[in-house]
């Protein structure tokens, strides 16, 4: 049987991979730290491929470049051997909600679910810290290695167990101001967008200190061929004083694509005021002859057949009928002739020409008034409602959830966060926030669900910061940040129900979450490095004694790449605890003393994969005997072991 890595995605190991089957002459041999031989890339030979002219040292180049980045990038692209342990007491009907919320750095959550969600999330929003001067950010120090930070970081105790502020405040005294919060973000959205799928789309809120840097960083991470749109919003009244023209309440959302070519953002909207009239254009048909024509229509086919058919002679005419001639045959097969009409009594023109009518004729869609028909298009960019124009507001919104006490600063509002995942989403999408603070985004998800019939799936990723004790939040009770959002969902989970109580299939509406929390790996480090030990160590138990079986079976899910909201039963079989992950997609038993007969029943489900503890063996027959009967009952079967 072949011993899982119970650790995350090597990416730099995958990289290798990937070069040598583009340049299996570019990949070559060597010593590694530990002695042993490891894959390495010949970057000589690797640069000869590439180009025949090198950028030699000191060569002006145009980049974006600050303090640490290589160091960030590396910290981006190595793996964790940290794992998410399950707490059932703080879910909402943890056995059967696709909804995940999860507690830890983001860094390392995002790691751990890279290989596990690798091109299945469609749609990312993050409201990160806007670095103004009094801002936390994720304390990443590039000086020390992985484990050292963690020893002395305050990441966790001596228990090992995970402490709640891993951040340090990151003021404009800091001579490293800009260099922190960009070694902060650009590991975070570099593993983040592995996460995407290939037509998914990250909105980033960000404020006016760091959107040109932030600018920057994404046109490097997610390519500048990909950015799509960069959306002002207006947070309230003008903070420029009294007298003061410019505009200063705003702040910014930035949306890239995983891949322009593929990625479709969804700006149709079921309403009809969502639409703009071809023909709302500024000036009359005298101005610009040229947007002058009949888009002939048929209702049964919904063909449409623009036609450049007036006389230019008779522009200053007044009447339709005299200055468009009309084709009778195109009438005679059902087609209705559709033009500008009148404004201010002069005759009108559209808003494109009939070139531009050709190209973009898919975008078209003709409404039916009072028996007239109008041609319409959906406004180009983001145009969201009226009614959104202030629409990061959330405090309200909070406020009707816990009452008179507001337990959390500056929340975006449902309706903001709804607006982006009906244009960024499907209706079966997987949504991530890996900076979730009060949960606005698991919100909006519900919310967006109960109103068109969706099953999309939120993830949400919280560092535990405590709350300041002179705040409201902790004076209602509330110790950390994610206490305040695991329980926003509940609340606005039941009421979303409620208020929905009526409608058809509401029951079916998903408003529950598994609760993961970020937690040093489940194995002792004997399993990770063996050579390290003395061969009487190497016999020690290898799990930490205060894991579950739950807790090992978590970290099995990630290590294969099944979903962690997937369908979990468990059940006795020959007197063991047998966890069945996803309809026998997954088998895993780790209890000790696990018998023959024990293993037979289990081979007899034939599971895609089998996972059980190098422990477990009741006796050596066991083990003799162990793949004889996977080939005889289960032959396709993965055994692994732990």
């Amino acid at each position: 049987m072949d011993k899982l890595k119970m650790q995350s995605l090597d990416v730099v190991g995958s990289n290798i991979e990937k070069i040598q089957q583009l340049f299996p002459n570019c990949v070559t041999e060597r010593l590694g730290k530990d002695g042993k031989p490891e894959l390495a890339i010949d970057f000589e030979k690797l640069q000869a491929e590439l180009s025949a002219e090198i950028i030699g040292e000191g060569e002006e180049r145009y980049q974006f470049t600050w303090p640490d980045k290589r160091a960030a990038n590396r910290l981006a692209n190595t793996p964790t051997t940290m794992t998410l342990r399950p707490c059932r007491e703080e879910s909402v009907d943890f056995d059967h909600t696709q909804n995940l919320y999860i507690e830890g750095d983001n860094l390392d959550v995002l790691k751990a679910l890279r290989e596990t969600y690798l091109g299945k999330v469609k749609m990312i929003y993050i409201d990160p810290p806007y670095n103004t001067g009094n801002d936390f950010v994720y304390n990443d120090d590039f000086a020390q290695s992985r484990d050292a930070f963690e020893e002395t970081s305050g990441l966790f105790d001596e228990e090992g167990n995970q402490t709640i502020d891993p951040m340090q405040r990151n003021t404009e005294s800091n001579g490293r101001f800009h260099t922190d919060w960009l070694n902060m973000i650009y590991p975070r959205l570099k593993v983040a967008r592995d996460l995407l799928t290939d037509d998914g789309v990250i909105f980033i809120s960000i404020g006016d200190a760091e959107i040109n840097n932030l600018h920057k960083l994404c046109n490097e991470v997610y390519g500048e061929s990909n950015f799509i749109a960069k959306i002002v919003i207006i947070t309230g009244a003008n903070q420029a004083g009294e007298g003061v023209l410019i505009q200063k309440n705003i702040e910014y959302v930035l949306c890239y694509g995983k891949n322009i070519i593929q990625t479709t953002i969804n700006r149709v909207d079921k309403t009809e005021e969502s639409w703009r009239n071809l023909n709302d254009a500024p000036s009359s048909l005298v101005t610009r002859p040229d947007m002058g024509y009949t888009i002939y229509y048929n209702p049964k086919t919904e063909e449409m057949l623009p036609v450049y058919d007036y006389d230019k002679a008779k522009l200053n005419l007044n009447d339709e009928d005299e200055v468009y001639s009309t084709d009778l045959d195109l009438i005679k097969k059902g087609f209705i002739p559709v033009r500008p009409g009148k404004r201010n009594g002069s005759l009108h023109r559209w808003r494109w020409g009939i070139e531009t009518f050709k190209k973009r004729i898919s975008e078209i869609k003709m409404f039916s008034t009072k028996g007239d028909f109008i041609p319409k298009f959906m406004q180009g960019g983001f145009n969201p409602p009226k009614n959104y124009h202030n629409f990061p507001g959330g405090a309200s919104e909070l406020k009707l959830l816990f009452g008179e006490k507001i337990p959390f600063d500056y929340p975006k509002g449902v309706s903001f966060l709804k607006y982006f995942v009906s244009i960024g989403s499907e209706t079966d999408s997987i949504i991530l926030d890996f900076f979730s603070g009060s949960a606005t985004t698991a919100h909006a998800v519900m919310q967006l669900n109960a109103e068109d019939g969706g099953n999309r799936k939120f993830i949400m990723v919280q560092l535990p910061e405590k709350t300041d004790e002179k705040s409201e939040a902790y004076k209602a009770g509330y110790k950390n940040i994610c206490e305040i959002g695991k329980e926003r969902i509940r609340r606005a989970g039941r009421k979303i129900k409620e208020e929905n109580k009526d409608k058809e299939g509401i029951e079916k509406l998903d408003i529950g979450f598994r609760v993961l929390k970020l937690d040093t790996s489940n194995m002792e480090d004997v399993y990770y490095t063996p050579q390290e030990f003395t061969p009487q160590l190497l016999f020690n138990e290898n799990v930490k004694a205060d894991r579950t079986g739950e807790d090992l079976l978590f970290q099995v899910m990630l290590d294969l790449g099944i979903e962690l909201s997937a369908k979990i039963e468990t059940r006795q079989i020959a007197g063991k605890t047998v966890h069945i992950v996803d309809d026998n997609y997954l088998v895993a038993c780790f209890d000790r003393d696990v018998t023959e007969a024990a293993i037979k029943e289990i081979a007899q489900l034939h599971p895609v994969y089998f996972v059980m503890r190098d422990a477990s063996a009741a006796n050596d027959n066991v083990i003799d005997n162990f793949e004889q009967i996977f080939r005889h009952y289960s032959t396709d079967t993965n055994c692994k072991i732990l």
